[in-house]
């Protein structure tokens, strides 16, 4: 493993999908590292948009191998962007996620954002970048084969979205 310092930055290209809010969904991911590209997905037949963009932004931190990495997230999801960038998550933290939508996957984003150094750029969707466009495409289509096994997140707390 190389030391710390000099480890090459790690780019997270996400994007998250749901036919139907709530409805089938999926999320998809790309990880970019020193010419190395790796590409993650799933799906889940009852879900919201919402869950799929954050919960792709938690699988690609969730497979970065070693600690303390420079990352930066591109994601078109206003939400998890914004949440983070204007501190709604960390005012949320504080009132232990009283009506905070979520709160499941929040906590779980938490646990691994704290083990890094990550920044989040915003990219309008759908305007022809073609690592957001790739990574929907996981989604939709990971979303889809999600419905005939009926797949659901376990965290999901028996209504349709989450919390």
């Amino acid at each position: 493993m190389m030391p710390e310092n000099t480890r090459p930055p790690i780019f997270i290209y996400t994007d998250g999908a749901s036919s139907g809010n709530p409805g089938p969904g999926g999320y998809g991911v790309i990880l970019k590292c020193n010419g190395f590209e790796k590409e993650i997905s799933g799906g889940f037949a009852l879900t919201t948009n919402n869950r799929m963009e954050l919960l792709a932004v938690i699988t690609g931190l969730e497979a970065v191998k070693w600690k303390n990495a420079d990352i930066t997230v591109i994601s078109d999801s206003s939400y998890v962007v914004k949440s983070v960038q204007e501190g709604w998550l960390f005012n949320w933290e504080k009132k232990g996620f009283a009506k905070a939508k979520n709160a499941d996957l929040w906590i779980r984003f938490l646990k691994i954002y704290r083990q890094h150094r990550v920044r989040f750029q915003w990219i309008k969707g759908h305007a022809g970048h073609p690592e957001n466009e790739r990574c929907d495409s996981l989604a939709v289509a990971a979303g889809a084969g999600a419905v005939a096994a009926g797949k659901r997140l376990p965290e999901d707390t028996g209504y349709p979205g989450g919390r």
